[in-house]
């Protein structure tokens, strides 16, 4: 694929050809990063259209994470100063979900630290998520960690239509950034989620001291996966944890992942997630070069933007998250 034009690559993923595991990929280091994005984008127009999907998250149970993942600032192995609580009241989380629903967003999850949740924890939620239901249009996405099948029909019965578990990284690096559950466990409960009927979403962090072979290995497991919402996070080191010395990405790198995540996903709706403010414009070079799709409003123990600023950024690239998106 190295004597590719980009463009006659562009074109014939536009026509059905899925770049596959064992493909030379250097193309995507080598070329450009103009040029990069300019088809990367043209992808994100033919299969995304104008549509840019929103969506927010609600810290439902913070810290005293028992895993030991190395850029965590909840878990308990790290001391980082983050506020820690138990489940947050229902009434809590349901008035968040209205006043995310008022703003626009088209998606609304509840995200609680640990590696899953105790029985108690799971019914509150299940209650949660039905009142939300009753209430709300907005959609709804949980992200609990390691659940069993009939977790996850539980959950699709009360009303929740997506799943987030990110796969984190590559296969091969997987055991540098966490020891106390493996990448299998993340590939198994992503498929017992996607047999139940939920839409995955699933994607990593670049920066934690990775290769670009790693992220390519990361964006072509998340095609086989199907994985239809692709998270790309950049690390913000925090204070604290064991990666808190590594240096930030630049800006140039997050934005070449980004497009050659759209190549070779191309359907899928590649999400801006942490590090956003890394990029020039907050994103907006991001949201015209590959992705489709973004976390909004207040994002956990990083620095987030808020929603108005978003719906106003869209208005100026001609973009909107009210016109129907190509992905559930």
């Amino acid at each position: 694929m190295s004597n590719l034009l980009l463009s006659d690559l562009t074109e014939k993923i536009i026509k059905g050809y899925r770049i596959k595991r064992g493909q030379d990929l250097s193309i995507f280091l080598t070329a450009p990063l103009d040029e990069l994005q300019k088809n990367a984008q043209l992808l994100q127009k033919h299969f995304c259209g104008d549509h840019v999907d929103l969506c927010t998250i609600i810290n439902g149970r913070s810290g005293r994470c028992s895993e030991d993942c190395k850029y965590c600032a909840q878990a308990a192995c790290h001391h980082t100063g983050i506020e820690e609580y138990d489940m947050l009241p229902m009434d809590k989380i349901v008035a968040n979900a209205h006043a995310n629903e008022n703003a626009g967003v088209n998606r609304f999850s509840i995200v609680t630290s640990g590696r899953t949740v105790t029985d108690k924890a799971f019914t509150s939620l299940l209650e949660t998520y039905k009142q939300m239901r009753k209430e709300l249009s907005i959609d709804l996405c949980a992200s609990h960690g390691f659940l069993t099948a009939e977790q996850f029909h539980l959950l699709h019965e009360a009303g929740v239509s997506s799943y987030h578990h990110n796969i984190e990284t590559s296969k091969r690096f997987f055991s540098h950034i966490c020891t106390t559950h493996t990448y299998e466990d993340k590939i198994r409960t992503i498929k017992l989620a996607q047999a139940e009927g939920l839409c995955v979403c699933s994607g990593g962090i670049i920066g934690m001291g990775e290769t670009w072979d790693d992220r390519f290995d990361m964006a072509v497991s998340l095609a086989e996966l199907n994985i239809q919402s692709i998270p790309v996070n950049a690390l913000m080191p925090i204070k604290g944890t064991k990666l808190e010395n590594l240096p930030q990405l630049e800006a140039n790198d997050v934005l070449r992942t980004i497009a050659f995540f759209r190549f070779i996903n191309p359907e899928a709706n590649i999400r801006l997630a942490a590090g956003r403010k890394l990029l020039p414009g907050n994103g907006e070079t991001a949201l015209i070069g590959g992705a489709s799709a973004s976390i909004t409003g207040n994002m956990l123990t990083t620095s987030g933007t808020t929603i108005r600023e978003d719906m106003q950024m869209l208005d100026r690239l001609g973009l909107s998250n009210k016109q129907p998106c190509c992905v559930s």
